[in-house]
């Protein structure tokens, strides 16, 4: 299945988010397909495939104390 998620952080998050990033090592039962960062500096977009949705709660905890899940998961059609 094909997801794409939202993630904002505020401006003064940005170096610690970058500095993840970079550390940032995907599961493997998780497909990166892209990346982009909006213009701003403080969203990102993260489109990625996985087998079973449940991959997805515990790659998201990396995140969840510098920055914020916008949308609920979004499947999209492959």
């Amino acid at each position: 299945m094909l997801f794409l998620d939202i993630w904002t952080w505020e401006p003064e998050k940005r170096d610690e988010v970058e500095k993840r990033a970079d550390e940032w090592k995907c599961p493997e039962e998780i497909r990166e397909h892209s990346y982009w960062i909006d213009l701003t500096g403080s969203r990102a977009f993260y489109l990625y495939g996985v087998e079973y949705p449940k991959v997805i709660l515990a790659a998201n905890d990396y995140w969840t104390d510098i920055a914020q899940l916008d949308n609920k998961i979004r499947q999209l059609q492959e």
